[in-house]
């Protein structure tokens, strides 16, 4: 399973940005798909998830009523629909998607949020 994501990038305070992640090679049998994000010097911490059925979503406390997360696409594309960004917001976003038992990562997209 190979995961490519984009829609990082340069935004303002309050300002809004979409990333999207495309799932392609063994898809048939990805279940959970989910956003990550590694700010400057911190762990990476686990954003918003979402299982195949789209129920039930998990959001971190402190993005919950600014972010969203969907899926489409035969279930194979996640995307995270982030509004309200706040600077603290600022990090490398990771997708990643369980195919059974093997957890994939794509490769980090930058978002910056300046004040």
């Amino acid at each position: 399973v190979q995961l490519q994501a984009s829609g990082g990038g340069l935004v303002q305070a309050g300002g809004s940005l979409r990333l999207s992640c495309a799932a392609q090679g063994r898809t048939r049998n990805i279940g959970t798909m989910a956003w990550y994000r590694q700010p400057p010097g911190t762990q990476r911490e686990l954003v918003a998830s979402m299982n195949r059925s789209g129920n039930p979503h998990y959001y971190v406390d402190s993005v919950k009523g600014r972010f969203t997360i969907s899926r489409e696409n035969a279930k194979t594309t996640v995307y995270l629909e982030m509004n309200n960004l706040r600077p603290e917001d600022t990090a490398v976003y990771y997708c990643a998607a369980w195919e059974l038992r093997t957890l994939y990562w794509g490769q980090g997209t930058q978002v910056t949020v300046s004040s």
